[in-house]
């Protein structure tokens, strides 16, 4: 049994939105930022609006360059980049429908050492002294994706020329 509160009439499920009304919030979320094909074309499905007319709209913002996969996936790769390693931008990507391709993925491999560096430095300044805090700071990079040997590099405080002799980013399989 249902309870009705006083003074307000009963819910009534929302018309589905038309074809202007869609494309006006499509294009109002484009707007603030890029996005997937897929991330937009759920957002509009959410709204209640039928399916065909979602990916007709999607194909129409496509051809008139609007919404761009390609774009989206540059985009969050230079938003994300400068705080997590390729791992973790590869898996968003998968998980937003847009998965980076293989030159995204080698440029931000290629850069991974530095990018480590750098958010070690902002967060812990230098090495620690102790094992237990080394193994804090190497689980805070592995958490925001940054390779195995990768993180043994930055949070060994290793120079360039000592850590030669260590495997590259992705020769010991944990990079995707």
């Amino acid at each position: 049994m249902s309870v009705r509160r006083a003074g307000r009439p009963p819910c009534e499920p929302a018309a589905p939105p038309d074809t202007a009304a869609l494309r006006a919030r499509a294009l109002r979320w484009l707007a603030q930022r890029e996005h997937s094909t897929a991330e937009l074309r759920g957002k509009l499905a959410r709204l209640g609006a039928a399916l065909p007319a979602v990916d007709e709209l999607l194909t129409t913002l496509q051809e008139q360059g609007h919404l761009s996969d390609a774009r989206f996936v540059a985009s969050r790769t230079r938003v994300r980049a400068a705080r997590y390693g390729t791992a973790r931008i590869a898996a968003e990507l998968r998980q937003r429908g847009a998965p980076a391709d293989t030159d995204t993925l080698d440029s931000l491999r290629a850069s991974e050492l530095q990018r480590a560096a750098e958010v070690f430095r902002r967060r812990f300044g230098e090495p620690a002294h102790t094992p237990a805090l080394r193994a804090r700071q190497a689980r805070f990079l592995l958490q925001r994706g940054f390779a195995a040997a990768v993180v043994r590099r930055v949070v060994a405080g290793l120079d360039d020329e000592v850590a030669a002799g260590w495997p590259e980013a992705g020769e010991d399989g944990d990079n995707p």
